[in-house]
């Protein structure tokens, strides 16, 4: 059975939900935004009430059209605070999304059991000895140090094979690992590292994943995060990341129905809703009857 942290996730187990809690005033969508421990709390708990999972906490955006990276104290001190905040009010298992390994070693010191790092434990060489000491549930997401060209679901598919590997030879068991796409961060141009360079376009590249989930999850529980992001507002022509909450919803139940195990989201409430209405009418197993 697959879990990340204690919950299971994948097979014939509901969707999960993962909701957001950004401290990095740089991010994308300020509304995610929380930098005051009191703020953290309350956001924390109300995703807890509202049918959350777990909760992710990021120090620093990884957006890949933003120049994001911020010093390692800095990250550092935005997650241990924002961890602090969130156990003291809620029991859900916390991931830390970053790609920086003194970072989650703070974290897991912290008692945090999820890493969620955007790099496919690529970006720091020294993140493959802190999975070794600590031993975490890791969500390993696509990602490139070289350009890629060519058939973006076969690249993907061997990108999450390569992370796949490294958390492997790192001592992670195969029922500790969950796998993510990285919708948005295949990129022709970008501000930041956080990304793949792709020779082709990137929209088409995220709507091609999305619809073909199932044929590049080799076997293990995926995570989709599409909330709000830049595909979701070319498609409907809006810039602004506040307006594209219905979009995202749409893009989320599409995800579930292709596939996704897990959802990661800035709407935990909202997307609860429509994953649930989403697996009743779709999946005859869950046919509804008050009689």
């Amino acid at each position: 059975m697959n879990k990340l942290g204690p919950v299971p996730v994948g097979n014939s187990n509901p969707t999960r939900i993962m909701g957001i809690i950004n401290t990095s005033p740089e991010s994308f969508y300020k509304k995610s935004v929380h930098t005051e421990p009191k703020e953290i709390a309350k956001i924390a708990k109300q995703m807890e009430e509202d049918g959350a999972n777990f909760i992710d906490i990021g120090g620093m955006s990884t957006a890949p059209y933003l120049k994001t990276l911020v010093p390692e104290k800095t990250e550092i001190d935005r997650i241990t605070k924002a961890i602090s905040a969130v156990q003291k009010v809620s029991k859900l298992p916390v991931s830390i999304d970053t790609c920086r390994a003194n970072v989650a070693k703070k974290a897991f010191e912290l008692g945090v059991e999820i890493l969620n790092d955007v790099t496919g434990l690529q970006y720091d060489q020294n993140m493959t000895g802190i999975l070794e000491e600590y031993s975490p549930s890791v969500i390993v997401c696509a990602f490139s140090k070289q350009p890629i060209t060519g058939n973006q679901i076969t690249h993907t598919r061997n990108l999450l094979a390569k992370s796949i590997s490294i958390a492997k030879k790192s001592g992670i068991l195969k029922n500790k690992i969950v796998v993510d796409p990285a919708i948005g961060f295949f990129r022709k141009n970008a501000k930041g590292v956080l990304f793949t360079k792709i020779n082709s376009d990137w929209l088409q590249r995220d709507i091609d994943i999305i619809r073909n989930l199932s044929s590049i999850k080799l076997g293990y529980p995926m995570l989709v995060s599409v909330s709000r992001k830049s595909f979701i507002g070319y498609l409907l022509n809006e810039n602004d990341p506040d307006k594209r909450l219905y979009g995202s919803l749409a893009a989320e139940a599409i995800a579930v129905l292709n596939g996704a195990n897990i959802i990661r989201t800035h709407n935990v409430k909202a997307t609860c809703d429509v994953i649930e209405i989403t697996k009743n009418l779709y999946d005859p197993r869950k046919a509804y009857n008050r009689l």
